[in-house]
């Protein structure tokens, strides 16, 4: 124990589920909490489909945050599979923070996500409404007024924020600092997410299509890293080599991920390895290929091929 940490008997550690409808900033809110890039954002509805951990630990906590799905209605079975996902993350939790937008007004769906989120078992609930830097007074105190009349449940806090500019985060990690209890460590000083390197490969190479895709192609990539292998460089260097498989659903859509000349997914993959470099700190090789796997967003075997 260094001379900054507390005893064990002060320590607290804690699952913190992040839970809401798309597109309401989990996966932003991850990463500034965490101080790291651990998920990928973007603008696309359903950009996260599976639940992704990412570790806070200070000489005081460590809290364990769960980015999860944005609850929907589902057209397809991956669509019914991550909504599971998101629901069941919400057992064995010790605090749910209730994710809403600011600038947009509450509606069916929000009252649909707080409604789970009063049936699981978590020790607290805490309202969080995000994205105030893109509202009005009138519309956070609307929101504000709402969550305090109850009608959406009882919740133990409500705390506006904008996880984009970081605003208000402190006040935030204090309220989720009180609810969490006396722990352990549940994962070593230093690591910040139990997902391994090829898991944040093949997302980072699907957050560089997502920018710009239209239509239903951001739902149709998948992408999945089929091999890794460390190797040294001429130079002396350490290299991580991977190779990863782009499918789409659509002969059309194949060609829009290449684009002319390639030119999309070459930009695809040198924007992902340039931020895999950054973050894992070593020199990376990145091969892209793109297939066609015809409906696999509505074919169980794929999905379960595919790990969804």
């Amino acid at each position: 124990m260094t001379e900054a940490e507390l005893p064990d008997e002060q320590f607290r550690s804690g699952f913190v589920t992040l839970f809401g409808r798309p597109n309401v900033g989990k996966s932003t809110l991850v990463n500034a909490l965490v101080g790291s890039k651990v998920t990928i954002v973007s603008d696309k509805p359903q950009t996260t489909r599976t639940t992704v951990r990412g570790v806070r630990t200070t000489p005081d906590h460590q809290m364990v945050f769960l980015d999860t799905p944005g609850v929907h209605r589902p057209r397809t079975l991956l669509g019914e599979r991550t909504n599971k996902r998101a629901v069941e993350s919400l057992a064995a939790t010790d605090v749910v923070c209730l994710l809403m937008e600011a600038n947009t007004q509450i509606g069916p769906g929000d009252r649909f996500v707080a409604d789970l989120v009063h049936k699981s078992d978590a020790v607290a609930r805490i309202a969080v409404l995000n994205k105030v830097d893109l509202a009005t007074h009138d519309q956070i105190g609307e929101h504000l007024g709402l969550l305090g009349s109850g009608e959406l449940g009882v919740f133990d806090a409500f705390v506006p924020i904008s996880a984009h500019l970081g605003d208000n985060l402190d006040a935030l990690i204090s309220e989720l600092v009180a609810h969490i209890p006396v722990g352990p460590h549940y994962y070593p000083q230093g690591q910040l997410s139990d997902q391994p390197e090829t898991f944040l490969a093949a997302e980072l190479v699907r957050e560089q299509l997502l920018e710009g895709a239209r239509d239903e192609l951001p739902h149709s990539i998948t992408v999945a890293v089929t091999e890794m292998e460390e190797r040294t460089t001429g130079k002396g260097e350490d290299l991580l080599a991977m190779r990863a498989v782009i499918r789409v659903e659509r002969d059309s859509q194949k060609g829009i991920v290449i684009g002319h000349k390639g030119e999309n997914l070459k930009r695809a993959g040198m924007g992902a390895r340039e931020e895999l470099e950054r973050l894992l700190g070593v020199k990376v090789h990145l091969e892209l290929h793109v297939r066609v796997d015809s409906d696999w967003q509505r074919k169980a075997n794929a999905l379960d091929r595919l790990g969804y």
